[in-house]
């Protein structure tokens, strides 16, 4: 199986899916506890819930081997994104709520660790990388969307219940303050989510390194409380209206970054 699935767009739109790959690599189904035979942190149905991307014209790069392979919404030195609070490492060996992942004697060593990097996380940020030059090549600028959900309460990353819809542009770091007023003027619009930016999630990896906006590529990172589209408990069944809801809004707030970018680079609002 290819490490990532790439459809190609025309619009300055790029959409990145680093989590909703649920394949193994060979022979790490047998190696897992009982509790992550499941993938219960799968970022579920991020395909589906964006099916309308293609209309938007945008490029979809997505991942097709789980997380628990390796995270490629980590820092590959092993740096922590969130410093003093608990997360995940490149190659995770807990779950979220902190539960092993492998069983005894079963989890990875360096040499494992650096192979996975060479034939699962390289590919996908060389493939990442080489699009957005093109993109920006072919558009003058990029604008990366980073696609995320999780479990709306994991006591042991965040406090309480986890707002809807969670916006991150590293603190208006990755983007333009323009496309970030755009995006979260919409999503605020929509008041049957709570929503935030830059709270417990400000943006990952990707979006902390690809999001440059002063060489013209600008980065938001979408986190979704699950509870806003899917059932939270086994088998993670996609509610269909509750998806059909939700997409209309990160429709409209894909839209309105992108209408704010478009009008950065024509001059028209400043």
């Amino acid at each position: 199986m290819d490490v990532f699935t790439l459809r190609r767009g025309t619009s300055p739109l790029v959409v990145s899916m680093p989590h909703s790959g649920t394949a193994l690599a060979p022979g790490l189904a047998d190696r897992l506890s009982e509790p992550a035979g499941g993938l219960p942190d799968t970022d579920w149905h991020i395909p589906e819930l964006y099916d309308f991307l293609d209309a938007m014209g945008a490029t979809v790069i997505r991942a097709n081997y789980s997380r628990y392979v390796i995270d490629l919404n980590r820092d590959p030195t092993g740096t922590s994104l969130y410093p003093g609070q608990a997360t995940t490492d490149l190659v995770p060996t807990t779950l979220f709520d902190g539960t092993p992942i492998y069983k005894d004697g079963e989890a990875p060593h360096d040499a494992e660790i650096e192979q996975r990097r060479t034939e699962f996380y390289d590919p996908y940020h060389r493939a990442l990388t080489e699009t957005l030059m093109a993109t920006r090549m072919e558009h003058g600028y990029a604008l990366l969307w980073d696609a995320h959900s999780i479990a709306s309460q994991v006591p042991r990353l965040f406090e309480g219940v986890l707002p809807d819809l969670n916006l991150g542009t590293n603190g208006g770091e990755s983007c333009d303050r323009m496309i970030e007023r755009w995006a979260v003027k919409a999503m605020m619009d929509h008041e049957e989510y709570a929503s935030i930016v830059n709270g417990r999630f400000k943006g990952g990896f990707i979006t902390r390194v690809f999001g440059r906006p002063s060489q013209n590529i600008h980065a938001l990172q979408m986190e979704l409380a699950q509870s806003a589209y899917m059932s939270e408990a086994p088998p993670w069944t996609l509610d269909t209206a509750k998806a059909d809801q939700l997409r209309a809004a990160l429709k409209d707030v894909m839209k309105a970054a992108l209408d704010a970018a478009k009008n950065l680079y024509s001059g028209e609002v400043k």
